[in-house]
């Protein structure tokens, strides 16, 4: 990091890559609870009339370890900032953060660039 220049997008870009990340970590489930019931055996005949399930593309270690370091960064950042970040990582639109903040959309744009500003002069600092 220390050979790279950061600027706003690429900040951006890193959080967008992180919430991507943190969408195919696999879910949270409660300790404790388990099933003992046996599975079901199914005839070829029903597994080719189920529908296909989605494939799963876990997320690689180099991901998980810039995830990790988007965590650090959003440390930098006042909580209302953070959120607005995130929200934007999440392509939330314009619109509906302005209305959440209570600003308009422009206003919205200009604190998230402040936002990632921030946090791209501290990266460059260091």
């Amino acid at each position: 990091m220390a050979d790279r220049f950061w600027t706003a997008d690429d900040v951006a870009d890193h959080f967008e890559e992180a919430f991507r990340t943190l969408s195919r970590l696999p879910p949270v489930k409660a300790k404790g609870y388990f099933n003992t019931w046996p599975d079901i055996v199914r005839t070829s005949r029903e597994i080719a009339a189920m529908e296909p399930q989605p494939m799963r593309v876990w997320p690689s270690a180099a991901a998980i370890t810039r995830l990790e370091q988007t965590f650090d960064w959003v440390l930098w950042i006042e909580e209302a900032e953070r959120k607005l970040v995130w929200s934007r990582a999440a392509r939330v639109p314009w619109k509906q953060i302005g209305g959440e903040l209570g600003v308009d959309r422009t206003t919205a744009w200009r604190r998230w660039q402040l936002a990632l500003t921030k946090i791209a002069a501290r990266l460059n600092a260091m």
